[in-house]
């Protein structure tokens, strides 16, 4: 099991029956403790030999890589045939992890770009629509709000914020989202 993309192994508890590798460039975020992971790489160039892992995830970490194409197609080559992907990607987000922070993504552009590393079987799920985009943006501004007009803000933001989801089912297409949950199988 590859993560990569790991930062400080957040997602190792969920794989506690398999092997887990943790790789990052570990440049993200100065505040994080990257000391616990397996290798320092970056993702366009994985220390790993071809066929070696079973599965792969990247969570919430290809925009902060310069070249995602290439990144994509070296997660693909370290997986064995019929490995699987587990992807999120972001797509109306904030600017985080300054100044690594560099791509945005359409679902056409990850289809363009697993297709292209020779990825079948995916899918491509939005995070929600434009209500839950809305109700997220609304608890951003909060961090607007200094001291005590915190909770001025928050008496007037907080409520629409958590109702704004309810009407999600309203936004079919859900072109408006947050990001979007990939799955895909390395071409056998």
């Amino acid at each position: 099991m590859l993560d990569a993309g790991a930062g400080e192994r957040v997602h190792a508890r969920y794989f506690a029956r398999q092997r887990y590798f943790a790789v990052d460039l570990a440049v993200g975020d100065a505040t994080w403790n990257y000391g616990k992971l397996d290798a320092i790489a970056d993702l366009t160039a994985l220390p790993f030999r071809s066929d070696c892992f079973a599965a792969c995830i990247n969570i919430v970490t290809l925009e902060h890589v310069r070249e995602p194409g290439c990144a994509i197609q070296e997660m693909v080559r370290t997986l064995a045939t019929d490995g699987r992907l587990l992807m999120i990607v972001p797509h109306e987000w904030e600017v985080h992890q300054s100044p690594h922070d560099y791509f945005r993504y359409t679902r056409h552009g990850i289809a363009y770009l697993f297709g292209k590393a020779g990825l079948t079987d995916f899918t491509i799920e939005p995070v929600g629509g434009y209500f839950r985009l809305l109700s997220r943006r609304l608890l951003n501004g909060l961090q607007f709000f200094p001291g005590p007009l915190f909770f001025l803000a928050a008496i007037f933001l907080a409520p629409p914020a958590l109702l704004l989801p309810w009407f999600d089912s309203l936004d079919r297409e859900r072109n408006f989202t947050l990001g979007y949950i990939c799955t895909a199988r390395k071409r056998s």
